[in-house]
């Protein structure tokens, strides 16, 4: 059965990947914005979880208000710094991370636990359907609400759904204008009523940002072009991610959210990447 996307889901989501020793105060930042939405992973390769969670204990936000989201990431992701016993079979070594996740983010339910990329780049493996089967227990328990993945192909996301006792809610990609803003994928999270999560949707489409076209549509709505690029994100049914480190850029990136662009001016955007 698909689970129904929650009724508190905020409009955009921040993302907390590649910030070290700023992350905490960068998370602040964004909680003061009034993001409610924080993305996460306990992959401290790229990530620092634990300083997430100071951010949100120091933040004053209450945990009800919050949506936090965070990832299993298999070794093959991770650095020497592993929240898991890479011994232990997967089922240990997702609970081992979960269990991590919580005392870093200081709560005992997490809203969205995503698997952070399958085992392989083609297929849905026996390792991906361990580790999912683990995550299903932990989501049985009332430990998740939802459970997404992450960096999946769509070939891959119809296989997982095929095996999967609890199907994911949430879908987090790298979102492309020349892959026509990752189609394939949302096609599929649109017939199983999926909600997409776009990521790096402005340091993938550099190109896209300069152009004319993007600018004018902009000009419109009184946005720049980065935030019509959350705007357009929303208009189609993504559920972006910003990982801005200013808060003037948050600020434009939240109002950019609440903009719903017209039908041609989406259509001109999904042609981009064309």
């Amino acid at each position: 059965m698909v689970q129904p996307p929650p009724a508190e889901l905020p409009p955009i989501l921040y993302g907390t990947a590649w910030k070290e020793e700023r992350t905490q105060a960068l998370t602040l930042q964004a909680l003061a914005a009034g993001y409610r939405g924080i993305d996460t992973a306990n992959q401290r390769k790229h990530y620092v979880e634990g300083a997430v969670g100071e951010a949100i204990a120091a933040g004053g936000v209450p945990r009800a208000e919050l949506f936090l989201q965070t990832k299993f990431t298999y070794q093959r992701g991770q650095d020497h710094r592993l929240p898991y016993d890479p011994a232990a079979p997967l089922p240990d070594q997702v609970a081992q991370s979960f269990a991590s996740s919580c005392s870093h983010l200081g709560t005992d339910v997490i809203d969205s636990y995503v698997l952070h990329g399958p085992w392989g780049a083609v297929g849905w493996s026996a390792e991906d359907r361990s580790v999912w089967t683990a995550m299903e227990a932990l989501h049985t328990a009332g430990r998740i609400r939802h459970l997404g993945v992450s960096n999946i192909a769509a070939a891959q996301l119809e296989e997982l759904l095929a095996a999967a006792r609890v199907p994911p809610t949430f879908v987090q990609n790298r979102c492309y204008a020349r892959t026509g803003w990752d189609h394939e994928v949302r096609a599929v999270c649109a017939r199983h009523r999926i909600v997409y999560q776009g990521f790096s949707l402005l340091t993938a489409n550099q190109r896209e940002l300069h152009h004319p076209m993007l600018a004018a549509i902009g000009r419109r709505h009184g946005l720049e072009p980065g935030p019509t690029v959350f705007a357009f994100a929303r208009t189609v049914g993504m559920l972006p991610l910003t990982g801005s480190s200013t808060r003037a850029h948050l600020d434009a990136d939240l109002a950019a959210a609440a903009v719903t662009l017209t039908s041609s001016e989406v259509d001109a955007i999904a042609r981009l990447g064309g």
